[in-house]
């Protein structure tokens, strides 16, 4: 069977279109880096205010917004927006041993994990300028960082922050509470194993 040359032509002619594509790797690969968008605070031709980014909608708010605007305080507030009961603290307890301690130690004290492997101490919670600290500073420093801490924002949640600090406040309390600010129980459990019941009770400190 002859195949005539038009047919032939046409052939080679096609065959030759699908190299030359395959050389052009625009054509052929498809790079999901390189797609039309806009970059973080780019400027934009498209809009008459040359930016990018799109002011809010009028009257409109993000979701979840209003959840946790009751939990957020002012940095100088000493106000806790959560009422303080042992299912708190035991959650507060709970989040702070899993976000808290590999830096801040068990105990507050700054003697954690990583200063044992050479990292920087970071201050103990039971220094003075941190037990006089109000709350609003400690939520604060959760949510934004502060020097070598990261931001926890986006791992801890505004109440379960809440809850940390509280268990924080505990922490700080159990060194510095007086024998006399104690409940009658505990008072006479203390008066029965022999431990100094007048001052500070982790430093046995008379009043």
């Amino acid at each position: 069977m002859k195949i005539s040359a038009s047919i032939t032509g046409g052939i080679l002619l096609a065959v030759c279109g699908l190299a030359f594509a395959g050389c052009n790797e625009e054509l052929t690969r498809q790079d999901m880096a390189n797609q039309p968008k806009y970059r973080p605070q780019a400027p934009s031709e498209f809009f008459p205010d040359g930016r990018s980014e799109r002011p809010l909608i009028e009257n409109t708010v993000a979701r979840g917004s209003l959840v946790n605007d009751g939990l957020v305080v002012p940095k100088d507030s000493n106000v806790f927006p959560l009422p303080i009961n042992q299912a708190l603290l035991d959650r507060g307890e709970e989040r702070y041993k899993i976000y808290c301690s590999p830096c801040h130690g068990l105990q507050g004290d700054g003697n954690g994990m990583i200063v044992e492997r050479g990292m920087k101490r970071p201050p103990s919670y039971h220094i003075d300028r941190l037990r006089q600290s109000p709350n609003g500073y400690f939520y604060d420093v959760i949510t934004n960082g502060f020097g070598s801490m990261y931001s926890y924002s986006a791992q801890i949640p505004p109440k379960d922050r809440w809850a940390i600090i509280a268990y924080v406040r505990a922490l700080q309390l159990s060194r510095n509470a007086k024998g006399s600010e104690l409940p009658e129980s505990l008072r006479a459990k203390i008066a029965a194993s022999g431990v100094e019941s007048g001052g500070a009770i982790a430093k046995g400190e008379k009043e």
